[in-house]
């Protein structure tokens, strides 16, 4: 039976166990249960800390799971890096009293929180800077007010939780990271349920980045629409009552939807639909 770690709270939980409802497990908690069997797809789903994700994972008593970036390197662990799943994004940054420190290395010889002490330590290496590491597990920020620490180095995101704490970030971030699909070593190589998983994940990640443009053409416009709207491969074009209009159907980039239905109106198309796609394979 295949067995997979999602994060038990925190950024990661919500979107991972949404994504992987999509791609049809069963998943969710009815309370605070540590295991979730789906019978049907014969695979157990364990809620853990994402911390907590990385050596489960990497001891192979688990075959995948969800976690940061940011907890795979800093464990050091040999784990395949299998699937970036597009949320979960934030930065490990410094971050000091407001306006104090302008730059990394102007922190030379401070003390500095974090519970990234490998990341940390790598970094001010690389910057040759000298500052000594506080370890700390979680709610860094308040470190400073304690006097435990002269800046901190934590996770970022919104920049809300600085804000509060009245401290701004200081030079760039020691690392940019976000929600990724491990796998112990060589897990894809033998297992057929774990790469059926990944394609699932795929194919739901691909589809975010296409919507279904559906829309009616003049005939006159249709070698210009096509043009257009071309599809994976071509469009889907259908004949309507009126011989001199046509119904066309076609993928697109999400990214490209704006510039698609100007150019369509443009082309005189009228009844301009644009839906989102569950999920897809290509």
């Amino acid at each position: 039976m295949l067995q997979i770690a999602l994060p038990n709270k925190g950024a990661l939980a919500k979107d991972s166990v949404e994504l992987i409802k999509t791609a049809g497990y069963r998943c969710k908690r009815s309370g605070r249960e540590l295991r979730v069997k789906d019978a049907e797809n014969e695979t157990l789903f364990y809620f853990l800390r994402p911390r907590d994700i990385v050596t489960y994972v990497s001891n192979g008593v688990l075959d995948l799971g969800i976690t940061g970036r940011d907890f795979m390197i800093e464990q050091q662990a040999n784990l395949e890096e299998i699937l970036p799943l597009g949320f979960g994004a934030a930065r490990l940054c410094y971050a000091g009293p407001h306006h104090q420190y302008l730059s990394v290395e102007d922190i030379e010889g401070l003390r500095i929180a974090t519970s990234f002490k490998h990341l940390v330590s790598v970094d001010l290496e690389a910057r040759n800077v000298q500052a000594e590491i506080v370890p700390l597990d979680g709610a860094v920020e308040v470190s400073i007010q304690l006097g435990v620490a002269d800046v901190v180095a934590d996770l970022v995101q919104t920049g809300r939780t600085l804000e509060e704490a009245q401290l701004s970030v200081i030079g760039e971030p020691v690392l940019e990271t976000e929600a990724l699909l491990v796998g112990r070593a060589g897990i894809l190589k033998t297992e057929t349920a774990a790469n059926l998983f990944v394609r699932r994940l795929q194919g739901i990640l691909l589809a975010r980045t296409y919507v279904m443009v559906e829309y009616d053409c003049p005939r006159t416009s249709l070698e210009k629409a096509c043009d257009v709207t071309p599809g994976i491969e071509s469009p889907t074009i259908a004949p309507l009552s009126n011989p001199d209009w046509v119904a066309i159907k076609a993928m697109a980039h999400r990214k490209d939807t704006n510039r698609i239905m100007d150019d369509l109106e443009d082309l005189g198309a009228k009844g301009i639909i644009v839906t989102d796609i569950r999920t897809c394979r290509i």
